[in-house]
């Protein structure tokens, strides 16, 4: 069983390689199902902006329960995250959901110089700051930073990784291990992916052995093709459905 002490060696993650696996205009839909139903969709979308007169990325992403789900669990949730343009960094963080019974909605404003940040929580009305680690990436922007700053050249299977992430005020480091190289069938043909198993605790959501296994696609787009969670009660299978706006040619091996 891999351990949370096993690391990749540090130059696995180039903190300050140049944004180049994604552009202006990009979009994904991902289709998640549980079961043999269609639970929702997700759509994230990045454009070229400013904020607060700088050049960044703008990247939102939107996720709603569809269908005969949202009769029984209501989801809208809406994130934003502004990051910088040359190397993924956040500047601000946009955390606007509601899930039932549960709503949030929280902003962080992000200073690097000063690895400091200011959490205001516009529902509870209080601002908190707070010490932020290296590279720390927030929940949308880290997506963006492993598809560009991880070095995925001459990595074999059971390396691991890291990264640091903000979740409202709590800091974390998000470890994920990479399984090997697969090639898979998907609505786009037989996509040659990359394989990660991500770090989760075992508990009443998800199997003991199981959590989430995540598919990433061997080019120098590095999109999301496929994640699978085995829960304690049956498996959540999201499928990327249909995108738009790639950097680089998206790597099919043949069409079924």
């Amino acid at each position: 069983m891999p351990t949370l002490n096993d690391t990749i060696p540090p130059s696995r993650i180039k903190a300050f390689k140049v944004n180049d696996a994604f552009q202006d205009g990009e979009w994904f839909r991902f289709r998640m199902r549980y079961g043999i139903f269609n639970a929702s969709y997700a759509d994230v979308r990045l454009r070229e902006t400013t904020h607060k007169g700088r050049p960044v990325f703008h990247a939102s992403a939107v996720g709603k329960t569809t269908g005969l789900a949202r009769w029984f669990f209501k989801v809208d949730d809406y994130y934003d995250s502004f990051f910088e343009t040359e190397v993924v960094k956040p500047v601000h963080f946009v955390r606007n959901i509601s899930e039932g019974s549960y709503v949030r909605h929280v902003n962080i404003d992000f200073d690097h110089s000063t690895q400091q940040g200011v959490v205001n929580d516009l529902l509870k009305k209080t601002t908190t700051r707070i010490s932020l680690k290296p590279n720390v990436q927030d929940l949308v922007s880290t997506f963006y930073y492993l598809r560009n700053h991880l070095d995925v050249e001459g990595i074999e299977p059971g390396e691991t990784a890291s990264v640091n992430m903000i979740y409202g005020k709590t800091a974390f480091v998000f470890r994920f291990r990479f399984l090997g190289y697969e090639n898979i069938s998907t609505a786009f043909g037989i996509v040659p992916c990359m394989k990660f198993r991500p770090y989760v605790e075992e508990g009443r959501l998800f199997r003991k052995d199981g959590g989430l296994s995540l598919w990433i696609s061997n080019d120098k787009n590095r999109m999301p093709i496929r994640l699978k969670a085995d829960l304690r009660v049956g498996s959540i299978d999201v499928e990327l459905e249909s995108f738009s706006g790639l950097k680089h040619p998206f790597n099919i091996l043949y069409y079924e």
